[in-house]
């Protein structure tokens, strides 16, 4: 029979101690954020196309141009974005690894100044530099000076899918509403998924955060609907005067 496998000393066994938890609620959240962006901008989109015509063809147009041009704008910046991060992430580790090629002794004080400036005693400071020294030199400066590991270097391109795809899904949601609801409802069935969808993603971010629940959701419910009423708004004004 398998044992269980036990908690390292003084670990909680609710709490997760191993792994970038950082990185990965970071993911998390820009999956979520990049959902709610695509819901809000599609929405936003066909509600106002709506406003002018209640047709499928043009909706469907107007949809999935939103979509497909939506998706590839947030691929796009996410990869820019991050392979800016990523070159000077790999620059400052290519620094430091061959600073302490270069100079082990003066890396290895500045490893000591450092904890000291964390509130250990001169000694302890030395004792715990010596043996992270020894254990993994780069691991320990990578940490304690620049506050990243070797393993955080994120990917343009994994950036990019992920928040293309986070986008479509949620810009899928809405097009799908509009489409497929009664012409006469479509404006309000699609409103009512939508902010459905946003109160679910305010609430999904919050908790990610681990804040309260109420005051997130509401703003990005009340956002949403203030983004839908004014294109919807809009899109009627332009039908009603003739231009469009």
């Amino acid at each position: 029979m398998a044992s269980t496998p036990r908690p390292s000393s003084g670990a909680h066994p609710d709490e997760p101690h191993a792994g970038d938890l950082s990185g990965r609620l970071n993911w998390l959240r820009a999956g979520v954020l990049g959902a709610n962006d695509g819901i809000v901008s599609v929405a936003s989109l066909v509600v106002g196309v709506a406003g002018v015509t209640t047709d499928s063809a043009p909706l469907l147009t107007a949809g999935v141009a939103g979509l497909v041009g939506g998706a590839i704008s947030m691929a796009l910046g996410e990869y820019v974005s991050v392979s800016s991060q990523s070159d000077s992430q790999r620059a400052l580790i290519a620094k430091e690894r061959a600073e302490l090629s270069e100079q082990p002794a003066a890396e290895l004080d500045e490893l000591t100044g450092l904890y000291e400036a964390r509130g250990l005693t001169p000694g302890t400071a030395r004792q715990v530099a010596e043996e992270l020294t020894a254990h993994d030199a780069l691991a320990a400066h990578l940490e304690v000076e620049l506050g990243i590991t070797e393993d955080s270097v994120v990917s343009p391109w994994a950036a990019a899918g992920a928040s293309a795809l986070a986008f479509t899904l949620g810009a899928i949601l809405p097009l799908l509403a509009m489409l497929l609801a009664p012409a006469h409802l479509r404006v309000a069935v699609t409103a009512a998924v939508v902010l459905v969808a946003l109160a679910l993603t305010g609430y999904t971010s919050a908790r990610i955060g681990g804040s309260a629940t109420l005051r997130p959701t509401l703003r990005v419910v009340v956002g949403g609907a203030l983004a839908l009423v004014a294109t919807y708004t809009i899109g009627t004004l332009l039908g009603t005067s003739g231009i469009v």
